[in-house]
């Protein structure tokens, strides 16, 4: 099979395609054609050497994948032979085939095809698992989400909405607040020319928000701290800024009752992940059979451009999803 690797640690530059046996399902497992594969911020870490891939899992790049289930492993009865699913992996999306836990798979949505459906799985998980389970986002509260022109954002917006809530977007133009917009959120804030604490408090008033959905991290969080509502959640998915924060006030913390928390994905075990896909399939996945939500694509690459596609990624000039598309 044709893939991507990294050949070590670095930009864009580092990225390589090769010829590699396919994999073989061990028990509990799939083996999966891939139609494409989603480009995701983790997968530019890896490649610059900050997040490698958690043990047994394979070196090569690559959280999400959708296509035709072709081989089972044993104890393995769904998902069948030649059904398209879309499926979250630890490692290894970016080639011809992939593995896949069978308990991590969902079915392609009816009104996707298998390459728009590979921008489902990382961007519905974590939203999922961040937004509505740690989150706690009910209707009738207001959900702010920095970076809501990304995969993560956009889907945060759609569903958000579909729950009666309401939703402020941060963007980083006057095009990103657009998408945002035709996206559902009732307001849209540049922050490269507005102050997006002020432009909050003028739309949320004395309350403020009930959930902040934040990746940027740094000086941030104190910001996002003076915005919250009493028993206000933040919930922190990255660090495009900084993990490190030289000051920070805890009075907002203990004054509001508001919680702090957050989480990463890929680590998590095969278990708690499986939880996520068995809430996203009850409540999530009628609303994309219904064409209620949808990913967002920006673009399509085929596996031989995946350095213009992290290339791309790392410019932030996306509005949605970047997929890899293998021509299967």
């Amino acid at each position: 099979m044709r893939q991507v690797y990294f050949e070590g640690h670095g930009g864009p530059e580092v990225i390589r395609i090769g010829e590699a046996p396919a994999p073989e399902p061990g028990p509990g497992q799939v083996l999966i054609e891939v139609a494409a594969a989603g480009i995701n911020r983790p997968d530019c870490l890896q490649r610059a050497g900050a997040y490698p891939p958690p043990p047994g899992e394979t070196e090569i790049p690559g959280l999400e994948v959708a296509g035709k289930v072709i081989a089972q492993g044993q104890s393995v009865s769904t998902p069948q032979i030649g059904e398209e699913v879309c499926a979250l992996l630890g490692s290894g999306g970016y080639a011809e085939y992939a593995l896949a836990a069978a308990v991590l798979c969902l079915p392609v949505p009816k009104p996707l095809s298998a390459i728009e459906a590979a921008g489902l799985p990382e961007t519905y998980f974590t939203v999922f698992d961040n937004v509505f389970t740690r989150g706690r986002l009910r209707a009738g509260e207001t959900l702010l989400v920095h970076g809501g022109s990304s995969g993560i954002g956009s889907t945060a917006i759609q569903l958000a909405k579909q729950l009666r809530a309401r939703v402020i977007a941060t963007g980083g133009s006057s095009e990103k607040c657009a998408f945002c917009m035709m996206l559902g959120a009732d307001l849209a804030i540049d922050y490269k020319t507005q102050d997006f604490v002020e432009e909050v408090r003028k739309f949320a008033g004395k309350h403020g928000v009930d959930v902040v959905l934040d990746m940027v991290g740094g000086t941030y969080l104190q910001r996002n701290l003076s915005l919250m509502a009493p028993e206000g959640r933040l919930v922190q998915i990255g660090f495009l800024q900084s993990p490190i924060i030289d000051k920070f006030d805890m009075r907002p913390v203990m004054l509001r009752r508001l919680t702090l928390t957050g989480s990463t994905l890929r680590a998590r075990s095969v278990d708690e992940k499986a939880l996520i896909a068995a809430a996203l399939r009850e409540k999530i996945w009628p609303l994309l059979d219904q064409g209620l939500v949808k990913p967002q694509i920006h673009a399509t690459f085929p596996l031989e451009k995946a350095r213009e596609a992290h290339e791309m990624m790392e410019s932030s000039a996306h509005l949605g999803k970047i997929l890899l598309v293998t021509g299967k």
